[in-house]
């Protein structure tokens, strides 16, 4: 056939698709049969450009002609001429109203004059009148047309969005059609035989019901038919209804669809995807770009393939729609390589017209795409949480020396498994030292630049997933009331935000605390707890004049310490290293102290498992509440999954106490052996230790402190944390203190370590008064 094709045209082929060039028809190098040739002779491209034309034409007549209608009908008898209402029922009913009700008089009711009569003009030049409850109707109609395109209710934001997706579909129907390998401009393919034309005529009738919906929401309707969606349905919806009449498609317009990539800042911000004000102009300047640039190649691919009307369409070039977005492109860029050029004089036409808007956009939107690009915060984004693992944030004082402290005793070695991640949220970003000290712990730290004053910071940080919040103080502010007020405007923020987040929060002065009381949502008996740095100061000094030695071994117990001996080092100092090095633990007793009494564990522990037990959590009868007792009376018996109180180096010692197990390891004279074994009343106990862990997150704590007498007796309990320390337990409540000797049962050398742990336990009911 192409050799046919030659021969009718009797000239060579110049183009690169060698196609036959000066044919009689300008599809000839398309495959054709005789009846498409004879029916492609006559074209009716017009006829779809003509009923889009029509289409907008008549719109805007009938919009013209009604308010040139109402304008002249209304009835202006028995009015003065300032007095004379333009009644426009269509565009402002509203506007009618008010202005009835101001004739009427001020003190005349809504309901009268909505039933005022409106005269307007009849077909017949008679008058009849129109009750203010028609006029009811539209405003009733035109409010419900405009939430419904708006996007604030969730049927207009689903509305928004199908039409947005059934854009796309439809663009990518052209996409197909204007791609596929046997393309025309024209062609004589009946609607029923065409799969691709079915789905787009679905398509245009959902988007002529949603015009209708517009138009009534529209308040102006001519400048509502005047705007750029308005003609994308002109040229798109029309033609595919001609085509039906006519039985032959047209490639047309249908590339103006591409426009509606330009609501996609709009849909992103109904959907709470675009929040902040950079990331929304960011995503506008790409849809204008983007849309512009896929509408205008559309119209050189066009123009391209189908030739110049003045020349009868004889000049075509076959191009695809694709090199026709390259080549625009590039020539926006100013690059233009010359591979492909335009052979039509419309097509060159056109291309003088776009290169002057093109250039224009391309040299103002690519910068300011490329700046927004390069000025996003460094530390923006959000935080990502993987599944089963805990975050918490801190906010408030972030400096290298806070930031370095806490991440000292909190991520210390000594706690074993330590599997949550510390999220940093300030408003600066962080200075090249405190930046290497992120670097340096970034499997467990991260940083994000924001307040938490901010509702879209905290959604950022995922606060309301975060198992507490812990907000520092500077300890060496000017005016510490000041500093105060600010950490206290962060609680309610975060209360605001999340009310059930655990807030932890340092305080400057103890006379401040009160006002966390006015907060709601601030409960200290779900976790949430004030540290006050001059109360713990000066609770601990008095505590030392009373008990001699008393701060420096608190001091010892709070800070996070590695002990490690040295040969070098001489042996008391290596003896004070070792009890500095200890902290307090906690962790579940076996199995195998269950039914012992209080003094028996202890001699068992301190005996065998080299470990120091100093209290233990008791629950009530109905295991609703949960008590902490330091060294509790001798009757008190251990019962199942009871949690014990330790001094020891490090969490890994202390699992010993949870590992223990006296079938297997009775005879193990070494403590480092004792480890998990395979003993069924271990594997029993075990499975209902992750519940008791999750029950003592949510236990509840007991009233207010009692005072202490002056023999020391009286159940006493107050907040005896430091930050990191708060967030792994509860408040302490101390029964009087028992004996803890048993004489039957203990050898002298264990009496002393017995008596050592009496003498430590009793100087901790006094650190519960400190915050008391």
């Amino acid at each position: 056939m192409a050799g046919d094709h030659h021969k009718g045209g009797g000239a060579s082929c110049h183009y690169p698709y060698a196609y036959a060039c000066n044919t009689s028809t300008p599809y000839d190098f398309y495959p054709m049969t005789d009846d498409e040739r004879k029916c492609l002779e006559q074209r009716y491209y017009w006829c779809f450009l003509l009923s889009s034309i029509v289409t907008f034409c008549l719109s805007m007549l009938c919009v013209v002609s009604w308010r040139i209608v109402t304008y002249i009908c209304v009835d202006p008898s028995g009015l003065d001429e300032p007095h004379r209402i333009k009644y426009d029922v269509l565009d402002d009913p509203d506007a009618v109203k008010a202005k009835e009700a101001s004739l009427n008089g001020a003190n005349q009711s809504a309901t009268q004059s909505r039933r005022s009569p409106v005269t307007i003009c009849g077909s017949g030049g008679d008058q009849e009148r129109v009750e203010g409850s028609q006029v009811g109707w539209m405003t009733e109609a035109k409010d419900w047309a405009g939430e419904l395109i708006s996007g604030q209710s969730t049927t207009g934001r689903i509305l928004v969005v199908l039409v947005f997706i059934l854009s796309i579909g439809s663009l990518i129907i052209y996409f197909y059609d204007a791609s596929h390998p046997n393309f025309q401009v024209e062609t004589c393919i009946s609607w029923s035989k065409s799969p691709s034309q079915q789905i787009d005529l679905a398509f245009n009738i959902f988007f002529l019901i949603y015009f209708f919906i517009r138009f009534v929401a529209a308040t102006d309707k001519v400048w509502f038919l005047l705007e750029v969606y308005s003609f994308v349905d002109y040229f798109t919806i029309p033609p595919s209804f001609v085509a039906i009449y006519l039985e032959r498609t047209w490639l047309g317009l249908r590339f103006l669809r591409a426009l509606r990539l330009m609501t996609v800042p709009d849909i992103l911000q109904y959907l709470n995807v675009l929040k902040t004000s950079s990331s929304i102009r960011l995503a506008q300047l790409v849809s204008i770009f983007v849309s512009v640039s896929l509408t205008g190649a559309g119209f050189l691919h066009l123009l391209e393939n189908s030739g110049d009307p003045f020349q009868n369409f004889q000049n075509p070039q076959r191009i695809t729609y694709w090199e026709c977005v390259y080549f625009l492109v590039v020539t926006m860029g100013t690059v233009g390589y010359g591979d492909i050029c335009c052979k039509t004089s419309l097509g060159r036409l056109f291309m003088v017209f776009f290169i002057l808007g093109g250039l224009a956009m391309f040299a103002s939107y690519i910068p300011e795409i490329a700046d927004l690009i390069g000025s996003r915060q460094k530390y923006g984004g959000e935080y990502k949480s993987e599944n089963g693992k805990k975050h918490i944030v801190v906010c408030g004082y972030i400096t290298y020396e806070s930031v370095s402290h806490f991440l000292q005793d909190f991520l210390h070695e000594d706690r074993d498994d330590v599997d949550v991640e510390v999220v940093f949220v300030h408003r600066v970003p962080p200075d090249l030292e405190l930046e290497g000290l992120f670097k340096r712990h970034f499997t467990k730290v991260e940083f994000f630049q924001g307040t938490v004053m901010d509702s879209i910071d905290l959604s950022r940080v995922k606060v309301h997933k975060a198992d507490a919040c812990l907000i520092l103080a500077n300890k060496y502010s000017s005016d510490p009331d000041a500093e105060d007020a600010a950490n206290i405007m962060r609680v309610i923020s975060l209360k605001n935000y999340s009310p059930d987040i655990r807030v932890i929060v340092q305080l400057m002065q103890y006379h401040n605390k009160a006002y966390l009381l006015n907060i709601p949502s601030w409960n200290w008996k779900t976790g949430d707890d004030v540290i006050c740095l001059a109360e713990l100061k000066l609770g601990i000094l008095a505590q030392s004049c009373l008990a001699p030695g008393f701060s420096t071994m608190m001091a010892n117990l709070f800070a996070m310490r590695s002990f490690k001996t040295s040969p070098n080092t001489p042996c008391w100092l290596n003896d004070y290293l070792r009890g500095a090095g200890m902290e307090i633990y906690t962790e579940t007793l076996s199995h195998s102290f269950v039914g012992m009494t209080f003094p028996e564990t202890v001699e068992l522990i301190f005996v065998k498992l080299k470990l120091l037990l100093l209290a233990i959590e008791v629950k009530d009868d109905d295991n609703l509440e949960c008590t902490i007792i330091i060294n509790p009376e001798s009757s008190a018996v251990i019962k199942v999954n009871t949690q014990g109180f330790f001094i020891a180096q490090s969490a890994d010692e202390v699992k010993r106490a949870f590992y223990y197990c006296q079938k297997c390891h009775e005879d193990i004279q070494d403590v480092n052996m004792i480890k998990k074994c395979k003993c069924r009343n271990l594997t029993l106990f075990r499975k209902g230790v992750r519940h008791i862990i999750l029950a003592n997150r949510t236990a509840k704590v007991l009233s207010p402190p009692e005072r202490i007498t002056k023999d020391g007796t009286g159940e006493i309990e107050g907040d005896n944390r430091y930050l990191a320390d708060a967030i792994m337990t509860r408040d302490l409540r101390i029964p009087a203190r028992a004996s803890l000797t048993n004489g039957d049962k203990t050898d002298e050398n264990d009496m002393k370590g017995i008596r050592l742990a009496e003498l430590i336990s009793a100087p901790l009911t006094s650190i519960c008064a400190i915050c008391a």
